[in-house]
């Protein structure tokens, strides 16, 4: 049976014990399908690269239990290991509540807790931080054991073992103080792996930590794999006989990705889901001022970091100039968080300068305050993804925000009404984002495995371009 890998809060160490027995993993030749609770997409990308297969993310409120029990079962029972990381603390999930926190996806696969806990200034008070997270509910946890993350000394560990074995708890072991485990970040999280220029240098490091660190006679048959139960679910069609991503004959249209160092936030099931309905997924690099591939008749510009290449973006007359050309054309987009910034006239960088974008939309962006959290979205009108009278759940998560000047400001499209109404738990219900018959832009990320039609309506969308003989042209 497997375990997911939990802490207190956000920091105590979750994503370095869960790299730590990636490598490991990796260095037996036993391959590891990792897991990450909640919507997230740096974790993620540094636990595929370590395990060298696709992280696949588990939330319930994105993407509901029934999905989330599939992609486990599936993706899960496919691997000789399986790791689950939950996010942020056991039991944060929606607001206050534990809804879609790691302790309610623990409770839905019905898997034990391994508690990660920072224990740099805690002694005898340990017993009761532990205590209360394994006693804590609903929902109810199993509390399989404690790993301990910056223990000061040999006389330190004594007396943090002692503590645990007051309250029966087996300590699993403990991460040291050392400097592969310092991994650096930014305003939105860990550093992508691209980033981490000594990545393949931490890895054997890391496998050593766990090997002399780590119980492992207790820890690896914790992550064994799910039996497979059950077939995968394709949100699209239901039960699937096919793996995920595999290309479905027949006609095919073709899809730009912006993907590069400043859009690369999105989910490995948006390439497949597009694949199962006959869309050919291209990359495409904004950043290296490529025009649009041969023959596109759609773009998707995922999440990412584009306010922190806003210069060398700026200066992508080429790319950028495609991008508005396709928009006037009525070229399908899509356009997600720092996917929706490029559209603007101009974006602001780090040092506060406005940088010109595609102009595709009348807004300037610029630093600042953080919106953070779960959204229930409704649709103000039929759109490019979304109809009037659905709702949808996504996740905001960003620092820049959006002024709009006014309709004055020219845009390379016919103006765009508001695409929906945004409320969450401690924030005012607001109208957000563009939306058209062909464009849909938002600050709000979207599992689109959680939202299965909108996956058929961008490819009917792209397919009608096509079929009007309207094709981008390079350059």
């Amino acid at each position: 049976m497997a375990c997911l890998i939990a802490a207190p809060c956000s920091g105590s160490g979750k994503t370095l014990l869960s790299l730590s027995l990636a490598a490991l993993s990796r260095q037996r030749a036993e391959s590891l399908q990792p897991f990450k609770v909640g919507p997230d997409y740096l974790d993620p990308q540094l636990l595929s690269a370590v395990a060298g297969k696709a992280c696949r993310n588990l939330d319930p409120i994105l993407c509901g239990p029934q999905w989330l029990l599939s992609s486990y079962h599936w993706h899960g029972s496919r691997a000789d290991r399986v790791l689950v990381e939950g996010v942020m603390g056991l039991f944060d999930g929606r607001g206050p509540s534990s809804e879609g926190s790691s302790a309610e996806v623990a409770a839905l696969l019905d898997l034990p807790v391994v508690l990660v806990v920072e224990a740099s200034r805690q002694a005898g008070s340990l017993a009761a931080l532990v205590r209360g997270f394994r006693d804590h509910g609903p929902p109810r946890v199993r509390l399989a054991g404690v790993v301990l993350n910056k223990v000061g000394s040999d006389r330190h560990r004594a007396l943090l073992s002692e503590a645990l074995a007051s309250i029966d708890v087996p300590l699993l072991g403990v991460l040291p103080n050392h400097p592969s485990l310092a991994l650096p970040s930014r305003h939105l999280g860990l550093l992508p792996p691209q980033e981490l220029h000594d990545l393949q240098e931490r890895q054997p490091i890391w496998a050593e930590l766990a090997r002399n660190h780590l119980d492992l006679e207790r820890l690896w048959p914790l992550m064994a794999p799910p039996d497979a139960t059950a077939p995968f679910l394709d949100p699209v069609d239901g039960v699937l006989n096919r793996e995920p991503g595999q290309v479905r004959p027949g006609p095919t249209v073709r899809m730009a990705i912006a993907s590069d160092d400043a859009f690369h936030f999105r989910y490995p099931e948006t390439s497949e889901l597009l694949l199962g309905v006959g869309v050919e997924p291209v990359t495409w690099s904004p950043l290296a001022d490529e025009p649009l591939p041969e023959g596109t008749h759609g773009i998707l510009l995922p999440g990412g970091y584009p306010e922190l290449h806003a210069e060398q973006l700026g200066a992508c007359r080429r790319s950028l100039g495609a991008l508005a050309a396709a928009a006037t054309r009525g070229m399908p987009i899509v356009a997600e968080c720092g996917g929706l910034l490029l559209l603007g006239s101009s974006l602001t960088d780090a040092g506060g300068t406005p940088r010109p974008m595609a102009g595709v939309l009348p807004f300037q962006a610029h630093r600042g305050e953080l919106s953070l959290g779960y959204r229930e979205a409704r649709p103000l009108h039929d759109g490019l993804l979304v109809r009037r009278g659905e709702e949808y759940a996504g996740h905001e998560f960003h620092r820049w925000q959006i002024e709009a000047p006014g309709s004055s400001e020219p845009t390379r499209i016919e103006p765009a009404t508001p695409l929906w109404s945004l409320a969450g738990w401690g924030t005012i219900t607001r109208e957000e984002g563009w939306g058209r018959s062909n464009l849909h832009a938002s600050w709000l990320h979207l599992h689109w495995a959680g939202s299965p039609g909108m996956v058929k309506r961008f490819a009917h969308r792209m397919g009608v371009f096509r079929d009007r003989n309207v094709t981008d042209q390079p350059g």
